[in-house]
């Protein structure tokens, strides 16, 4: 756990438009929840969610350490979490591309000292980009593994999710509703954001 004497914790999370509460009449999207259940006593916990909409891993690589740098400090531990986009194969973007986006920006991290958690991406209601998404986050994954680094799979608990697609079948922009956002936020507090924290697992 923590230590409560310890220094204010803050954690900036880059994504696309998913990292927003776009398409939720709560207003609150999974980052929301998610902050919601991350408190420690004694310290404060400042989460930055800074979002850009259709964003690619090329795109990710080419903003991520600006992005950190302005709102990461000396006197707060930072931390930084990845929520990857479903974006890359529509853009054809190859996954091995993909892979080395990815694990330049997690090893110039930990060159860095910034502890990373990543959220793999969620399926697209175009099963037919489903396949791809599917290695995609395959692929994500092994290259989180081979660094230690924590990997929360949304793609293969929501594919097949009724409440999941339910949401996206009648989203008129392709977002998830309240029920899709609750469950990524169920998936992230349960799949190793904890642990990942160093924390207790909160009511």
């Amino acid at each position: 756990m923590l230590e409560t004497t310890g220094r204010d914790l803050r954690i900036v999370i880059l994504g696309d438009a998913l990292i927003t509460s776009a398409g939720d009449p709560k207003g609150m999207g999974w980052v929301g929840r998610v902050t919601a259940k991350t408190t420690i006593e004694g310290r404060n916990v400042e989460i930055y969610a800074l979002a850009v909409p259709n964003e690619t891993t090329s795109m990710l690589a080419e903003r991520w350490m600006s992005e950190v740098q302005r709102r990461f400090s000396s006197e707060t531990e930072n931390r930084l979490v990845i929520a990857l986009s479903n974006h890359d194969p529509a853009a054809g973007i190859s996954i091995s591309r993909s892979r080395l986006n990815i694990a330049t920006i997690l090893d110039e991290a930990h060159r860095n000292g910034i502890a990373t958690f990543l959220v793999g991406p969620t399926p697209h209601r175009n099963n037919e980009l489903n396949y791809e998404i599917e290695h995609l986050a395959t692929g994500f994954e092994d290259v989180a593994n081979r660094r230690s680094i924590p990997f929360v799979d949304c793609f293969r608990p929501l594919v097949e999710h009724e409440g999941w697609n339910n949401d996206l079948a009648v989203s008129s922009r392709g977002f998830p509703g309240q029920i899709g956002y609750g469950l990524i936020a169920w998936l992230v507090l349960n799949r190793g954001w904890y642990e990942w924290l160093g924390i207790t697992e909160q009511q």
